[in-house]
């Protein structure tokens, strides 16, 4: 069953996925705020190999501006939960005001930017999340997995 939903969905929602990533990371990457030097030193760490490139974006709310199908079948799917306080849109990171100075928060979302180079782009990035959550949940998917494991050992 969950393999039928996965091969159903999933064609439907990347190109819709992508385009509001690509769409987000132009914005952020437009308006949004360098890393410092820590951070492009945490950046480093994590993985990611043009850190100047990254910019952040303090938000209200995760997600922004996505159109409200790509939203309702996120919330759906549990793949944009309610409290989502961060968010990496590969060079263009999401970060909700009330966690902006978090640390821990900045690094997984890092080490997502990380995945994204490493994955070869957008595209290979979000099927591979988009399916490894679909097939095993959030929790269990392995770049989730290695994001949270990555920011562990960084900020102890």
């Amino acid at each position: 069953m969950i393999q039928m939903k996965i091969r159903i969905i999933l064609p439907l929602v990347m190109p819709m996925a992508c385009a509001w990533v690509a769409r987000q990371e132009r914005r952020i990457i437009r308006h949004g705020i360098r890393l410092n030097v820590t951070q492009t030193d945490d950046a480093r760490r994590a993985g990611v190999l043009h850190p100047d490139r990254v910019r952040l974006q303090i938000v209200d709310e995760i997600p922004v501006g996505m159109p409200a199908t790509l939203r309702a079948i996120g919330r759906r799917l549990d793949l944009v939960p309610p409290g989502t306080i961060g968010m990496s849109l590969r060079y263009g990171i999401l970060i909700r005001s009330d966690a902006w100075n978090d640390r821990r928060i900045l690094v997984h979302e890092l080490v997502h930017t990380a995945q994204y180079e490493r994955l070869g782009g957008i595209w290979p990035f979000l099927h591979q999340y988009l399916d490894e959550c679909l097939s095993g949940g959030y929790a269990n998917a392995p770049l989730e997995d290695e994001a949270c494991g990555v920011s562990r050992v960084i900020c102890g």
